[in-house]
C-alpha cells in the first residue's frame, strides 16, 4: 500500500497495479462470494467478479429483480438461491441489500454466517448505527467494507470500459487474520480502479452528506433556485435550463473534473471569471452553516433514523413515486427533455 499526497495530507492508496488481478485470485481461491441483493450495488459487483473469474452466487427474492438476475446468466438452484441460501452457502457475504432490507432480514443473515467468514458491505450505515439497525456481527467473523464511489451501473459500465471506478476500502473486525487481503481482492475484483481507506463511520457520514449534500440535494435545490429566479424575471425555460444545467453539465464540469477549478476559471472570459471569483464566498458563507447542520444530523444518527422509518413503511414505494413524479413534472426538467433531444449527435 502506498501513501500519497492529497492537498498535503498523506493518505493510504491502492491500485491494481500493486495488488494485480492475479493475485486478487490467489487469495480469494476456494472462496464462494455470496451477492445478497441484486438491486443498485448488486448487479454490477457480481458480474464484474463473475466476468473476473471469482466464484460468485447471488441471493435474491422472487420477483422482477429475481427476473433481471436470471436474464444476466445467474441460474436459480445453481449460481442464484433465496437470500438465506446464498448465505448460507457462501464464505463471503456481500450485503448489498438496500439499509432497509438488511434490517428486515438480518437475523436470517446473521444465523447463516460461520466462523470464519466474512460479511462484506459497501456501505457504513448498518455498522455504524447498530443501536438504530440492530444489525451486530457475530464476534468470529471479519467484517469488511469496499464502497465504490458512484452508483451500481457505472462500477460496471466503467469496467467494460476497461477503467475502474475509486472506491474506499475499511476493516472494522479481522477475526481471521485475513481481513484486509480479502478486501482488497474484492476491491480489484469487482474493478476499482483504486482504493483508498476509510473506516465505516466515516464513510456511513461523508456518504449521507454527500447525497444529501453536494451530489444530490444541494445541487437540485441550487438549480431549482436558479431556474426559478431566472423564469420570475421574464427568462424562457430554455434558456433559464441552458444557463444553468446544460452548460454546468455538458462544458465547464469536464474541465474542472479534468483540472481543477483554477484551470476552468482561467479558460473562461473575464466577466465569468470575475463574477466566479467575487461570489464564491457568498455562496461558500450562506452554504456553509446548512452543510454544518447536515452534517451533525448525520453524525448523530438523526438522518439514519429518518431514512429507516421511512423506508421501513409499506406504502413507501408509493409516496416516494410520487415526490419522484413531482420532481420529472417540474417544468425545469420537462424543459431538460427538449434540450437533450436537440444535443448535436444524440450525445
Amino acid at each position: 500500500m502506498a501513501k500519497l499526497n492529497f492537498g498535503g495530507v498523506e493518505e493510504t492508496v491502492v491500485t491494481r497495479e500493486e495488488f494485480t488481478l492475479d493475485k486478487a485470485r490467489e487469495v480469494l481461491a476456494g472462496e464462494t462470494i455470496a451477492v445478497l441483493g441484486y438491486g443498485v450495488q448488486g448487479p454490477g459487483q457480481s458480474l464484474n467478479l463473475r466476468d473476473n473469474g471469482f466464484n460468485v452466487i447471488v441471493g435474491q427474492r422472487p420477483g422482477k429483480t429475481y427476473d433481471k438476475a436470471v436474464a444476466d446468466g445467474w441460474v436459480p438452484g445453481e449460481t442464484l438461491f433465496s437470500i438465506e441460501e446464498a448465505a448460507k452457502r457462501g464464505t463471503i457475504v456481500m450485503c448489498l441489500l438496500s439499509d432497509a432490507a438488511v434490517l428486515s432480514v438480518w437475523p436470517s443473515i446473521k444465523a447463516s454466517l460461520k466462523a470464519g467468514d466474512a460479511l462484506y458491505f459497501s456501505h457504513g450505515f448498518a455498522i455504524t448505527w447498530p443501536d438504530r439497525t440492530g444489525v451486530v456481527p457475530p464476534a468470529d467473523v471479519d467484517v469488511i467494507m469496499v464502497a465504490p464511489k458512484g452508483s451500481g451501473t457505472t462500477v460496471r459500465s466503467l469496467f467494460l470500459e476497461g477503467r475502474g471506478i475509486n472506491a474506499s476500502f475499511a476493516v472494522e473486525q479481522d477475526y481471521t487474520g485475513r481481513a484486509l487481503e480479502r478486501t482488497l481482492a474484492l476491491g480489484i475484483g469487482i474493478g476499482s480502479g483504486y482504493l483508498f481507506e476509510t473506516t465505516f463511520k466515516r464513510e456511513a457520514t461523508s456518504d449521507l452528506t454527500g447525497e444529501r449534500g453536494a451530489l444530490m440535494g444541494a445541487i437540485q435545490g441550487l438549480f431549482a433556485a436558479q431556474y426559478e429566479v431566472l423564469r420570475e424575471h421574464g427568462h424562457t425555460p430554455s434558456e433559464a435550463f441552458n444557463e444553468t444545467v446544460e452548460e454546468l453539465t455538458q462544458s465547464l464540469m469536464p474541465l474542472f473534473a479534468a483540472k481543477g477549478m483554477d484551470w476552468m476559471y482561467a479558460n473562461c472570459s473575464t466577466t465569468a471569471q470575475r463574477g466566479a471569483l467575487d461570489w464564491m464566498k457568498p455562496f461558500h458563507d450562506a452554504i456553509k452553516p446548512v452543510m454544518e447542520r447536515l452534517y451533525n444530523s448525520v453524525a448523530e444518527g438523526t438522518e439514519a433514523q429518518i431514512a429507516i422509518d421511512a423506508n421501513s413503511k409499506p406504502d413507501y414505494r408509493v409516496g416516494l413515486e410520487e415526490e419522484l413524479r413531482e420532481l420529472r413534472e417540474s417544468e425545469l426538467w420537462r424543459a431538460a427533455e427538449t434540450v437533450r433531444k436537440l444535443r448535436p449527435e444524440g450525445c
